[in-house]
Parts: structure tokens; C-alpha cells; sequence
């Protein structure tokens, strides 16, 4: 951004009435070239100057002299247009050491996320997919900006759906076949439960009794959650391996038990907490919201009860910048609700805690319920990615060295750069035809683009210590835009981090492998002319490592060959 802070001097040193701040905020970047590479409307000096903008403009224009970083500066109507020097701007940005190094823009600020988090004893469907993509690439893209990140699973390791289980175990459940199908075989019983129970309803009544039990320590209920949490945890453990995703903390809602009656006492001395039918609320009607649920009038908690206490125990563990949330956005209301309740608990960092809601996502075939057994397991998908991969890669490039690997690594990343490819609010429909596509604005385009790069160097044996660059060479519309595209990486990456808003780095590397393609198919790089393959090399090789990193922290690995 060395230039932009140029362009705010030069303006600063004649438009004394703003601050460089303000000067700054107003500064565009064209989409048309031939207007410059950076415009400042006049439109706000109006009321300052009393005078119309585009006089404005001719003044302020006439007032700036020539600079060597710029070719031209013109008046366009309301707007002073700049126009680069292009050699010193080539130069600026491939000569920039921190081009994709860690920025330190969070440096001593710690980000909690909290994400995934399914459920225990159900399977990992592709609706869990979203949170927990969208979540670990908040992660990689805070940790970029040099926050202390903390990835937490709040697993769904209590709550009433355990008392279902219990009561399905006993009636149709067999040791010897769940030991042997895991998941699925809960998913199975847990299915019948609730086919049972919409004409038995005294089978929901068990359930509740079963998850007190579980509440005040019973022996017998506690050794079968147990056993449940382990064979899911398996399971869920061998699908992250699988998307390469780690975490912190796998601290779930019982981890909160022992934690809970401080905060539901905190709350009643603080004269929050009224009775409802028995059951403990908080009222929130002056807030336009139902009451906060924090007791049912049998005792339990909810939901509301541990993520308050989550919440509390967390600011006290890391002492947080932000908490946030990465959950569907029908759970908007929940979170207003205990954030609201946080608020009135007299915290001050209540505005700390942040939801991250997204879409849903679906196969053509309609939306996703684990109640009725319409489930796409998580794992078959991405097997399923795999296989197809395999098979494109028989196709076009049967030689292929490593091809296992290869397959993977495009399978799973071209369904990761599928979702994030998306505005996180907006609902996906997943389609193979789409997702597997290596022209459209995929993820297999992105890592061929990758791989591209990388067979270049590697045929030209290139090293970027070698020779010194003509970056004069590199001046051309075709190779200049790809330089501007790097350029704009790392703002990319505040921005996404900003709005939360992954798919800001998606679209970014897109339009940059849209840019190199360009650049690669028109300009030959291995030519006879010495200078101009070095300069074309240097910009091929900034290319691949913005590309690699990008894709890292969209938590895709990028591959040497396809």
C-alpha cells in the first residue's frame, strides 16, 4: 500500500482542511485502467471550498506538482486520477519482503473461535461442514494478522438428547453391534426414538428423567454418556485428519457443569433471574426478545445456561479481543439472547462477543435432518470427491506421479473451496458438475494454476536469488495487473478478517490465478531473451507462493504437479 500512502501525502500537502485519515477513506481504485490507479473525488470538499468538485478538482490538481512515482496526474471531471510509475511500482511490490508474511495488526490480542462443535452420537454430516470450514479459516486468516488465536470445539456433549440415547439404547440397542458400527448404529437408535415417540410421548418423559440423572452424577447414565462421547470423538477425530484441521480445546458443554450454579447464582444475586412455570428466565421483553430460558422447572440447564458460562470462563482463561461464534444463521436469536444476558450481567466486553452466522447448505435433493435419517455423511462425501478426482486425473494426465495424494488433496480441497468460494450468509446447494470443474472459479482451477507455476520453475530451474530483475520488463498490461493483483493480497486478508468473510480470500485467489493464466497463455516465460525470462520467472515464482498461501489459509493444500 506504499503508493496509496503516497498519494495521501501529495493531497495532504495541498488539501490542509482533512485530516490524512479522511484523505485516505476517500481514495478509490478505478476498475477501468485508463482512469488510473488511484482516484480521489472532490465531492466532499464541496461544502469546505463552497465551490463545485470538478473546479475543485482543476485546483487542487494544479497545486500538485510532477513525483517521480507517478507517470501522470490528470483531472477527470470531480476526480484527481493517478497513474503509477509502473517500473517503481513492479519494483515496490515484488522487492516486498512482506508480500506474505505475517502482518502484526493483532500482535499481544487474542481471538477465541469457537467452531464445529457437533453434536455427540451423531454423525458428521456435510451440514456441519460450513462451521467448521468457515471457522478454521477465521482462524488461519487472525493468525496471519499476528493474533494469538485459541480454535475451540465446543463439543454437544450434554443436554437431553443423552436421555434419548439412554432410553433408545435400553430399549433397541445392542453393545456388540454399536462397538461395531460406531456411529451409525447410535444414529440408527437415536432415528427410532424419535419415530417411537411421536406416538408414544411418555418415551420423551424417560428421557428428560435420564438427563437429570446425568445431571446429578448417577453412576450408570454418566458411564453410558461416556462411552457414547468416545466412539463419536473417534470418528469425528478421523474426518479433522482428514481436512487437515486441528484444535485447541475440546472443552464441550459438560466441561461447564461443575461452573454452572456460580453463574445461575451470580444471576439471581444480581436480581436477573425470575421464575416462569417453575423454570428460571431472564426477561428481555424491554429488549424485544423472549426470555432467556437459563433453568428448566425441573432443574436442567440449556443451551443458554453453558454458553453463558463458556462465555465468563473463557474472557477470564485468555482474556479475549473477541469471542466468536461460527454457528447457522437460525441460531441468530439464541446468541442475541445470552449476549444480551452478558450485557446485563454488567460485563463490559458483551460487545466482544461476536456470531458468525452462515447458510445452510444442501444436495439438490433438499435440505438435511438427522431426526428423520436424511443424512449425507461428511466422510462418504469426501471419499466420494477422491474417487471422482482419481478418475479425472486417469483421464487427462494418466502418468501422474503420486496420484493418491493428488486426488486427495484436489478432492477434498475443491469441496472446502466450494463453501468458501460462497458469501458465508448465503445458502449452498452442492453440485458435482460445479465443484470438480478445473475452468470455472473452482478450487482444482486455483491448485492447476498452482501447479502450473511451480512446472514453469521447476523447467527453468529457477532460483529468486539468481539474477538481479529489469522490472521495466514487466510494465505490459498483462504482466502489470498480475502485479497489482498481488499487491492487493495482504489488504484482502484485513478485509476478510474485518467482515469475517472468508470468501474474500477465495474470490482474491481466483482473480489472481484468473490474471496469471492470462499473463501465461500471452507472454512466454522460458524465452531466449535472458532478461525477460528472469523478469517473467521472478513474477511466475510471487505468484505461486501468494497462490500457496492463500489457499493455506483457506486451509487447502496446494500441490507441486496435477
Amino acid at each position: 500500500m506504499e503508493f496509496e500512502k503516497i498519494v495521501v501525502k501529495i493531497l495532504k500537502n495541498v488539501i490542509v482542511d482533512l485530516s490524512e485519515k479522511e484523505i485516505n477513506d476517500l481514495i478509490e481504485i478505478p476498475s477501468n485502467p485508463e482512469m488510473g490507479d488511484f482516484a480521489f473525488p472532490c465531492f466532499k470538499l464541496a461544502k469546505i471550498f463552497r465551490k463545485a468538485p470538478n473546479m475543485i478538482a482543476s485546483e487542487v490538481g494544479e497545486k500538485i506538482g510532477p513525483s517521480e512515482y507517478f507517470s501522470n496526474i490528470k483531472i477527470i471531471g470531480a476526480y484527481i486520477n493517478f497513474y503509477v510509475n509502473k517500473k517503481k511500482y513492479v519494483e515496490s511490490v515484488l522487492t516486498n519482503q512482506k508480500l506474505d508474511e505475517k502482518l502484526d495488526i493483532g500482535k499481544g490480542k487474542t481471538i477465541v473461535l469457537d467452531y464445529s462443535s457437533p453434536n455427540i452420537a451423531k454423525p458428521f454430516h456435510i451440514g456441519h461442514l460450513r462451521t467448521t470450514i468457515i471457522g478454521n479459516a477465521l482462524y488461519n486468516i487472525h493468525d496471519h494478522l499476528g493474533y494469538k488465536c485459541v480454535g475451540i470445539n465446543h463439543l454437544g456433549d450434554w443436554g437431553t438428547q443423552f436421555g434419548k440415547l439412554i432410553v433408545a439404547y435400553k430399549l433397541w440397542g445392542s453393545k456388540e453391534e454399536i462397538e461395531k458400527n460406531g456411529i451409525n448404529e447410535l444414529t440408527k437408535i437415536y432415528v427410532k426414538f424419535h419415530e417411537e415417540a411421536e406416538n408414544k410421548p411418555e418415551l420423551d418423559d424417560e428421557a428428560r428423567a435420564w438427563f437429570t440423572k446425568m445431571e446429578n452424577g448417577d453412576k450408570e447414565a454418566l458411564d453410558l454418556w461416556q462411552w457414547f462421547k468416545d466412539i463419536s470423538l473417534k470418528e469425528f477425530n478421523r474426518i479433522y485428519k482428514m481436512l487437515d484441521i486441528n484444535f485447541d480445546s475440546f472443552a464441550g458443554e459438560s466441561f461447564y457443569n461443575d461452573k454452572m450454579d456460580a453463574i445461575i447464582k451470580e444471576l439471581e444475586n444480581k436480581g436477573l433471574i425470575e421464575i416462569s412455570e417453575g423454570a428460571k428466565i431472564v426477561d428481555l421483553e424491554e429488549d424485544k426478545m423472549p426470555p432467556c430460558l437459563i433453568t428448566k422447572k425441573d432443574g436442567s440447564t440449556l443451551y443458554a445456561t453453558r454458553d453463558i458460562t463458556a462465555a465468563i470462563y473463557r474472557k477470564k482463561t485468555y482474556d479475549f479481543e473477541k469471542c466468536i461464534y461460527v454457528t447457522a444463521l437460525d441460531q441468530n436469536l439464541h446468541f442475541a439472547q445470552w449476549f444480551k444476558v452478558i450485557d446485563k450481567m454488567g460485563y463490559e466486553w458483551h460487545d466482544k462477543l461476536i456470531h458468525v452466522p452462515y447458510g445452510l447448505v444442501s444436495m439438490e435433493s433438499g435440505k438435511l435432518s438427522t431426526r428423520k435419517g436424511k443424512v449425507i455423511y461428511l466422510e462418504e462425501l469426501l471419499n466420494e470427491s477422491i474417487e471422482k478426482t482419481k478418475k479425472i486425473i486417469e483421464d487427462k494426465n494418466p502418468d501422474l506421479d503420486d496420484k493418491e495424494n493428488v486426488a486427495k488433496t484436489v478432492g477434498i480441497g475443491a469441496i472446502l473451496f466450494n463453501d468458501l468460494y460462497n458469501n458465508r450468509i448465503k445458502d449452498v446447494v452442492f453440485s458435482w458438475d460445479k465443484v470438480l470443474n478445473f475452468e470455472g472459479e473452482t478450487g482444482p482451477y486455483v491448485q492447476y494454476t498452482y501447479a502450473r507455476a511451480s512446472s514453469v520453475l521447476r523447467k527453468a530451474n529457477y532460483s529468486n536469488s539468481d539474477e538481479k530483475v529489469d522490472y521495466e520488463l514487466l510494465t505490459d498490461d498483462l504482466a502489470f495487473n498480475v502485479v497489482k493483483t498481488l499487491q492487493r493480497f495482504q489488504g484482502v486478508v484485513a478485509d476478510a478478517a474485518e467482515k469475517l468473510e472468508p470468501s474474500f480470500v477465495s474470490r482474491y485467489v481466483v482473480d489472481l490465478a484468473q490474471a496469471f493464466n492470462r499473463f501465461y497463455h500471452n507472454c512466454p516465460i522460458i524465452t531466449d531473451d535472458k532478461d525477460l525470462r528472469d523478469a517473467r520467472l521472478s513474477l511466475v515464482s510471487e505468484v505461486r507462493v501468494i497462490i500457496k498461501k492463500a489457499l493455506k489459509l483457506l486451509g487447502i493444500k496446494a500441490p507441486e504437479q496435477m
